[in-house]
């Protein structure tokens, strides 16, 4: 289930971006072209998609499943740990742990200081089709256990409390799939659309 998820939640997060082109690590991998609005101030310059499960996924005192998890670097250093939320309420449930100035003790873990949370679902103001998230101003902390560069990684733990005091907890663990990395630059617009 996780993985016919992963489309739509990179979809999500690419969105948030302005014109740019995604492409694999790998040099001779396809560049994909994505159009996006214009009035984004951050741009999305990695995205890294994971596969595994939740053991814990908790928004405001209800817990959850996951459908899938993904990592988002901006070019502005703002990153994003993004996770869709199997709600059968609602197919756009998405929740991000957001921060900026995330640090490294070592190769294989990660520690990102957490000032928002990212709250996406069905009845969000839409974009090009796509929910807009609500910011909350939050305080907490992720971290992560792997190295992106590898493509491994074991787990992610996130708890959070925004400034309404409602609490938000994520414990990812990997289930050893590679984790899907991606690296999206910007290019000028183009007058050829691609999706037109």
């Amino acid at each position: 289930m996780m993985r016919l998820c992963r489309p739509l939640l990179a979809a999500t997060l690419v969105a948030l971006t302005t014109p740019c082109f995604a492409g694999s690590l790998a040099p001779e991998a396809n560049v994909v072209a994505v159009n996006n609005p214009p009035d984004r101030q951050s741009i999305i310059d990695l995205l890294a998609l994971m596969s595994g499960r939740c053991k814990t996924l908790k928004v405001a005192g209800r817990e959850f499943a996951c459908k899938a998890v993904a990592y988002a670097h901006g070019d502005q250093g703002r990153v994003n740990f993004a996770v869709a939320l199997d709600d059968p309420t609602d197919d756009n449930h998405v929740v991000s742990f957001s921060g900026e100035n995330g640090k490294r003790a070592d190769d294989n873990s990660y520690e990102l200081p957490i000032d928002r949370m990212l709250l996406n679902s069905k009845h969000r103001p839409k974009v090009d089709g796509l929910p807009v998230p609500a910011e909350q101003t939050s305080t907490g902390v992720c971290r992560q256990t792997g190295n992106f560069a590898a493509r491994q990684v074991k787990s992610i733990t996130c708890s959070a409390t925004d400034s309404s005091g409602r609490s938000y907890e994520l414990l990812f663990v990997s289930d050893g799939t590679p984790v899907s990395v991606r690296r999206i630059r910007q290019t000028a617009p183009s007058s050829h659309d691609l999706f037109r």
